[in-house]
């Protein structure tokens, strides 16, 4: 019988905590955990690099509000793996990282790849683990689920020095530890009902984390029976379909100004799940008046991120406010709300329309319209498709016009960390293999990760990637336009064909350099991946001038 030590105890309670995959990228300092995940029924997904696993994981913990679990080595291993950190505090999102770590006697003696987890993961984490105690490791690893998930979720890192995992394994698995949703009181029933009867332009501002698939149908049913409108937070525009008389659109880069004006002209917000940070207030001047009504439904005792003033602040989860939805009485619907309901998602629908291409400003030769790629995925992808995207200019077009109608379907990046679209697609295709994946990647993103193609391919996730190559660093080049004029500096890029390169991996490869290519690669890429089952890459030459949307 094979010998039960530290790496069997923890494989053993990872799966107690019903932990599908650990992505990882393998070492030495933690073959106790490999040896352990080998008569396991947790899928071991070996990536390329730890900054695609920790992303992979982070994934995971948005589409299924359980922790995504990532396993690197120490030093270089962890260091790569800090990207996926900083997005999982910064989005709220359950994630555990798993770093081997060196022998206890080499501590503090600057020893091959030795650093302090304390001191690199202290300010990004909710809590930084040792593993000191044999005995503990199951203990250790409920301690770590139960913390990335209660309250306001985040990351959290167990560090795992390597001589420990070898030592033999006799205590219990530990279960485990359950989290509360939080509750809203009959006072909470009261007071929402009394505030959405005197309001005239009530306003329901969404997101953040711990929704799930029935909240986030209680919470549109909630809205279309009151006439409410939903506007979304940044990069969490699925609570709500697309098609719902409800959504009204987006906060945060590239939002409709009308979409703005919502937010600042409702005399009555419910934030259900997020606050009014930063970028969902155009750093912070929307929604700033001191006598403005806002209740805060959230897990997050503090609020954490919150510019805005707050009314009421209800201690409970999308989960539990949509649990007692049913108490609360609206009152009757004005005329005037009724207006209000129906111009919000009116300019919704509209901003979120491709334009007739009589209005598309002339494309060089050899270049496409984004707009005919746009286009060709809302005719062709879908309904329940699942789209994701990092950051960058492309992700603009993405947010605009990819129609998400089914939670969760918009996987991306509150933080602005590139490389996050094809680890996204591998990760959630794995999750949801009936459901057709798409990411929407500029070049200069699509490079940082996109190696992950190989992992798609070993595990079978087939995915399409469109990527927007206009040979530059677009955002950037846009703040350099507007600080530097005419003087291009460090954001140009040179590309290869990222079809053909895909086509040597062994996926499906599209070049379109024309608005007549756009719909056929579409459909033969989908084609493939249907199929062959395998992934599909659309390379989209577009020309610099046209990266971003005409919304004049």
């Amino acid at each position: 019988m094979t010998r039960r030590h530290v790496g069997t105890a923890i494989a053993e309670s990872l799966a107690a905590h019903n932990v599908k995959r650990a992505y990882l990228v393998p070492g030495e300092s933690f073959l106790p955990v490999l040896d352990g995940l080998y008569d396991s029924p947790i899928e071991a997904i070996v990536t390329r690099q730890e900054g695609g696993a920790s992303y992979m994981a982070e994934a995971h913990g948005k589409a299924t509000g359980e922790p995504g679990v990532a396993m690197v080595t120490r030093g270089p291993g962890a260091s790569n793996a800090f990207v996926g950190i900083h997005t999982a505090w910064q989005d709220s999102t359950p994630l555990v990282l798993f770093v081997g770590l060196i022998p206890f006697p080499d501590r503090d003696r600057e020893s091959f790849q030795e650093f302090d987890p304390k001191a690199w993961f202290g300010t990004q984490t909710k809590q930084v683990f040792i593993l000191d105690d044999p005995s503990r490791a199951s203990h250790v690893v409920a301690e770590a689920f139960f913390q990335a998930k209660q309250g306001r979720p985040g990351p959290v890192v167990v560090g795992l020095p390597e001589d420990i995992l070898h030592l033999d394994f006799d205590g219990e698995i530990v279960q485990p530890i359950n989290v509360t949703d939080g509750a809203v009181s009959p006072s909470d029933i009261t007071a929402l009902s009394e505030a959405l009867r005197c309001a005239e332009r009530p306003l329901i501002f969404a997101g953040g984390p711990r929704w799930t698939p029935e909240s986030a149908r209680q919470i549109t049913e909630f809205a279309e029976t009151n006439q409410i409108p939903v506007v979304h937070d940044f990069r969490a525009s699925d609570r709500v379909p697309f098609s719902s008389p409800a959504n009204a659109g987006w906060l945060g880069y590239g939002r409709d100004e009308k979409a703005a004006a919502l937010l600042q002209d409702s005399d009555l917000v419910l934030a259900v799940g997020a606050v009014l940070g930063d970028v969902s207030t155009d750093g912070y001047k929307l929604r700033q008046g001191a006598n403005d009504r806002n209740f805060f439904i959230n897990i997050d005792s503090s609020l954490r991120g919150n510019s805005a003033a707050v009314t009421r602040h209800i201690l409970a989860s999308p989960v539990a406010f949509a649990e007692a939805l049913s108490e609360i009485d609206a009152g009757e619907v004005s005329a005037a709300q009724q207006q209000w309901f129906a111009d919000a998602h009116a300019a919704q629908v509209a901003f979120s329309t491709v334009q007739d291409e009589a209005d598309w400003r002339p494309a060089p030769e050899g270049t496409a319209h984004i707009e005919s790629l746009m286009r060709a995925i809302q005719e062709q992808a879908p309904e329940d498709s699942i789209y994701t995207f990092g950051a960058g200019n492309h992700c603009i077009w993405a947010q605009q016009f990819m129609h998400t109608n089914v939670y969760p379907s918009q996987f991306s990046v509150r933080n602005g960390s590139m490389g996050y679209s094809v680890p996204g697609a591998v990760s959630t295709k794995l999750e949801f293999p009936e459901r057709t994946v798409i990411a929407i990647a500029g070049d200069g993103e699509y490079l940082m990760n996109g190696q992950e193609l190989a992992t798609a391919l070993q595990y079978g996730a087939p995915y399409l990637t469109v990527v927007l190559s206009n040979g530059e660093f677009g955002t950037i080049r846009d703040h350099q336009k507007n600080h530097f004029p005419d003087r291009v500096s460090g954001t140009q890029l040179s590309n290869p064909d990222f079809a053909a390169v895909a086509r040597g991996f062994g996926a499906h490869g599209e070049l379109v350099t024309s608005d007549a290519e756009a719909a056929p690669a579409v459909e033969r890429a989908l084609q493939a991946m249907r199929e062959k089952q395998i992934p599909a890459v659309i390379n989209v030459i577009v020309d610099q001038a046209l990266s971003l949307p005409d919304n004049d």
